[in-house]
């Protein structure tokens, strides 16, 4: 008799086979005394959960106006064009155009080009983005390539302007004025 917790006076071959027949697990256990390995086991069963598990939205660590500044390719005051769907090779995107009104900081002609302009390149599809509305005035901090999203932290480096006014800035200091924003990013990153 064996002293495992589910051990049973039955031959290891009757326990482990399967009312249809043999199979690749009834093998397994009969190689392992009529058991599965944990070896097998623990990966096998971690596998099965993963996948049902649904896939989970992408986040990013939140991060301060500065790190966001200074992590920025190229940051623009713009106003968005209208969506347009682009495909290419087996991917699709949402690109908005940007008719840029001024030049924070990089060179917007190294973003991605959509019909002569600069362009956000959003993978169709990701979750978890600030609403992104053809004719919306926004301050951008971007990524010059494209990713799933091209705005630093994944999504924090979106700044609409809203009544002439932007909400930025933690709570002990609020930033509301765009010209105050762009100050405050051009601080942030020095010299840069």
């Amino acid at each position: 008799p064996s002293s495992h917790p589910n051990a049973s006076s039955e031959p290891a071959r009757a326990r482990t086979r399967s009312p249809a027949g043999s199979s690749s697990s009834t093998h397994a256990a009969q190689r392992h005394g009529g058991r599965v390995s944990r070896r097998w086991l623990t990966p096998l069963l971690a596998a099965g959960v993963l996948s049902l598990t649904p896939a989970q939205a992408t986040t990013a660590p939140p991060l301060t106006l500065t790190q966001q500044a200074q992590r920025a390719e190229v940051i623009v005051r713009a106003t968005l064009g209208a969506l347009k769907t682009v495909k290419e090779g087996d991917v699709t995107y949402q690109v908005y155009p940007l008719d840029v009104a001024e030049v924070i900081a990089g060179d917007p002609a190294t973003l991605p080009q959509f019909e002569g302009k600069p362009a956000l390149f959003v993978l169709q599809g990701t979750q978890d983005l600030p609403a992104l509305t053809p004719k919306q005035e926004v301050i951008a901090l971007l990524y010059a390539r494209r990713l799933d999203s091209p705005l630093v932290g994944f999504s924090q480096g979106w700044y609409p302007v809203q009544g002439g006014k932007v909400t930025a800035g933690g709570p002990e200091s609020p930033i509301t004025d765009p010209a105050a924003l762009r100050d405050a990013i051009r601080k942030a990153r020095g010299a840069q």
